[in-house]
């Protein structure tokens, strides 16, 4: 909790200061997943829909160069048919994309961190806290490109994949038992920037 609070307050000093720089924008952004689980445990799952929603940073370094810090919910997981069981996993991520702009049309790569808010798997019509069973932090990264100015109205299409497992090793015995099931996401997403004075 205490690296969520930070982060939080990383974006809120940036956004403080956008007001007083002219290559700084503030947004919002929100939008489409499919989320699905990659890893070689992970070959029976299959997609779900999910959302992302949340606020970002443009900071312009040179007209071709930025870095967007960003503060994102966002909705993951997986589900199976048999049985018929789904996984949803509710992060709060940190997203620091850096972008390579020409015009308003973007490429952008970079580090994420993720913070497990919230995991539930639906059995049938049962649903269950699982949160105890995910890791509470999820490392991974991110690449894509779209199009967006400093103000106005913009649109994007991004890929975030985890770097490690979802879920927490399991201890029976002298035994430790790990399922190789990492987060893999397709994001398409809208946004709308405010230029600062």
């Amino acid at each position: 909790m205490k690296k969520l609070v930070l982060s939080a307050l990383l974006l809120a000093g940036l956004s403080g200061t956008a007001v007083a720089q002219r290559n700084v924008s503030l947004g919002l952004k929100g939008g489409v997943s499919l989320a699905n689980f990659a890893g070689k445990d992970a070959e029976a799952y299959k997609n779900i829909v999910g959302f992302q929603a949340g606020g970002f940073a443009n900071i312009g370094f040179t007209r071709l160069f930025a870095f967007q810090p960003e503060i994102l919910f966002s909705r993951k997981g997986a589900k199976l048919d048999s049985p018929d069981l789904t996984t949803r996993l509710d992060y709060v991520d940190v997203p620091l994309a850096f972008h390579v702009n020409t015009g308003g049309l973007f490429f952008e790569a970079g580090p994420q961190v993720g913070f497990l808010v919230s995991a539930k798997t639906k059995l049938g019509s049962i649903s269950t806290d699982v949160k105890d069973g995910f890791n509470a932090v999820d490392f991974g990264y991110l690449f894509g490109l779209g199009y967006q100015r400093k103000s106005g109205p913009g649109i994007g299409l991004r890929y975030n994949g985890g770097f490690g497992n979802v879920g927490e090793s399991v201890k029976v015995g002298n035994t430790t038992a790990q399922l190789r099931q990492r987060n893999s996401v397709f994001q398409l997403y809208a946004t709308f920037s405010f230029q600062g004075r």
